[in-house]
C-alpha cells in the first residue's frame, strides 16, 4: 500500500506538473521570439532621426558604429541616391528584391535570411526618398533564455514531484503501520492467542483504521466469550456422564469374571480416562497425555484391533493384521490415534453387517506411516460427504464425528486422511502421517 500511494502520488504530481509546466514553457519560447524582434524594432528605430537629420554616409557610418548592433554587423542603412540608386551602410543580409518591395510599399517587413530574419524598417527622408534600416535577428537571439527557463521549470517539476512522494511516503507509512498492527492482530488471533487485540486509540492511524480496530478487538472479545463459554460447555456435559459412568462402572464390577467382562470393564476405564482428558482439556487444563509428543503406531494399531477382535468374534468377522513387525514412531500422542483408530475401526462394525471381514494394514517408509484400514461391505458412496463433519458416513445413528477426528488427527501429525474402495468393494480408508523426527524415535 505504501509503495502504492507513492506510485500514485508521483503520477497525479507528473500530470499536474505537465499540466502547468508545459505551456509555461511554451509561454517563455513565445515571450523570447516576441522579446528578440521588440529588440530589433528598437534599434531600428534609433536610426530614424538620424536619417532625418541627414543622409551624409560619413554621418550615418559613425552613427552606425556607435551602436553595438551596429558595430556588431547586425545593422545596415541603405540610403537613396539620386536616380533611384541606393548606398548600403553596413552588413547586409536582404537582397535588392526585398528591399525593393519595402520601399514600394513604404511599410516595415520581417524576412526570412540565411542565419535567422532581416527587420526592414522604412524610413521617409527628404524629396520623399526612402531609406531602409535592416536590423538582422539571428536564430539564437529568438531562444535566447529558453533553455535556462525551461531548466528552472524541470527543477520545480522535480521538486513538487518530491514533495509529493515525501507526503504521500509519510502518509503512507501511518496507513501501513496501522493496517500492519491490525493484521498481526489477527494473525495472533487466527494461531489461538484469544488475547490478541490491535491498538484503536493510535492517532496516527487514519480513523477508518481506528474504527476497523474497534471492530476487530469487539469481534475478538466475542469470540473469546464464546470459546470460554463452550469450553465450559463441554466440561459441564462430559462431567455429566460421570454420573451414568459411575452406575455403569458399579455394575460390570458385580460381573462374574470372564474374558468379555473384563473387556467390558476395559472399556467402561477407558471411558472414564476420556471422559476426565475432556473435561480436563475443555478447560485447558490438559492431562499427562497433551504433553506427549508420539508413540508407535505399530504398537497403537496392535492394541486397539486386540480391542476390538472381541467384538469382532463376536459377531462372526474375519480380520487380517499386517505392519507389526516394524517400528512406525509418528509425532502424534498415543491417546489422539487411539482415538482416530477406534473411530475409523467403529465405522467398520457400525456400518456393515455381521460376518464382513475387514483389514487393518500399516506401511511405513523413510517419509511417512499409512494405517490402512478396509472392509468388505458396502462401502462410503460419496467419500467427500463422508470427510464433512457432522455429514456421517451413513446409516442410521451417525453423528458423522468419526471420520472427521480421524482426518483432524492426520492433519495435525503432517498427513492427511482419503477414503477409497477396497478390492472387494468395500471402503478402504488411509491415514497417512508423516514420521516422527530422529529425536523423538531416539527417545
Amino acid at each position: 500500500m505504501r509503495w502504492a500511494l507513492v506510485r500514485v502520488a508521483v503520477a497525479v504530481t507528473t500530470m499536474v506538473a505537465l499540466a502547468f509546466l508545459v505551456p509555461l514553457g511554451l509561454l517563455v519560447a513565445e515571450t523570447a521570439h516576441d522579446r528578440a524582434f521588440a529588440g530589433a524594432e528598437r534599434q531600428a528605430a534609433q536610426f530614424g532621426p538620424a536619417l532625418a537629420i541627414t543622409t551624409d554616409h560619413t554621418a550615418l557610418q559613425r552613427a552606425l558604429v556607435s551602436t553595438k548592433a551596429g558595430a556588431d554587423g547586425m545593422v545596415a542603412v541603405h540610403v537613396p541616391d539620386g536616380g533611384g540608386a541606393s548606398t548600403t551602410l553596413g552588413t547586409s543580409r536582404a537582397d535588392a528584391a526585398q528591399l525593393a518591395g519595402v520601399t514600394t510599399s513604404g511599410s516595415s517587413a520581417t524576412l526570412s535570411v540565411p542565419g535567422g530574419y532581416a527587420l526592414l524598417q522604412p524610413v521617409a527622408v527628404d524629396n520623399a526618398r526612402i531609406a531602409v534600416v535592416e536590423v538582422f535577428v539571428p536564430e539564437a537571439a529568438l531562444s535566447a533564455g529558453v533553455p535556462a527557463a525551461w531548466l528552472v521549470l524541470t527543477g520545480v517539476a522535480a521538486a513538487l514531484v518530491l514533495i509529493s512522494v515525501l507526503v504521500a511516503d509519510r502518509l503512507g507509512t501511518r496507513i501501513v503501520g496501522a493496517a500492519r498492527r491490525l493484521a498481526d492482530a489477527a494473525r495472533e488471533l487466527g494461531s489461538g492467542d484469544l488475547d490478541a487485540r490491535a491498538p484503536d486509540t493510535d492517532r496516527q492511524a487514519p480513523p477508518e483504521l481506528r474504527e476497523a480496530a474497534s471492530a476487530f478487538n469487539a469481534m475478538a472479545e466475542r469470540v473469546r466469550q464464546l470459546v470460554a463459554g463452550e469450553r465450559e460447555l463441554a466440561a459441564d456435559l462430559s462431567h455429566r456422564l460421570r454420573t451414568p459412568l459411575t452406575v455403569l462402572r458399579l455394575n460390570t464390577a458385580a460381573l462374574e469374571e470372564s474374558e468379555s467382562a473384563e473387556q467390558t470393564r476395559h472399556a467402561v476405564a477407558r471411558l472414564e480416562h476420556e471422559v476426565d482428558q475432556l473435561i480436563r482439556a475443555a478447560r485447558g487444563r490438559g492431562g499427562e497425555e497433551t504433553v506427549v509428543l508420539g508413540c508407535d503406531a505399530a504398537d497403537v494399531v496392535r492394541d486397539r484391533t486386540d480391542f476390538w477382535s472381541a467384538l469382532a468374534e463376536d459377531q462372526g468377522r474375519r480380520w487380517r493384521v499386517d505392519g507389526m513387525h516394524r517400528s512406525a514412531p509418528v509425532p502424534v500422542s498415543r491417546a489422539d490415534l487411539a482415538a482416530a483408530l477406534d473411530a475409523v475401526l467403529g465405522n467398520v462394525f457400525r456400518h456393515t453387517d455381521e460376518g464382513v471381514s475387514f483389514g487393518v494394514d500399516v506401511r511405513t517408509t523413510d517419509y511417512a506411516v499409512t494405517i490402512r484400514v478396509y472392509d468388505a461391505g458396502p462401502g462410503i458412496p460419496d467419500p467427500a460427504a463422508a470427510l464433512r463433519r457432522g455429514a456421517g458416513a451413513g446409516g442410521a445413528g451417525s453423528t458423522g464425528l468419526g471420520l472427521d477426528i480421524a482426518r483432524r488427527v492426520a492433519e495435525a501429525a503432517g498427513g492427511e486422511l482419503t477414503i477409497g474402495r477396497a478390492a472387494r468393494g468395500g471402503a478402504d480408508i488411509r491415514l497417512r502421517l508423516r514420521t516422527a523426527p530422529a529425536a523423538l524415535r531416539a527417545s
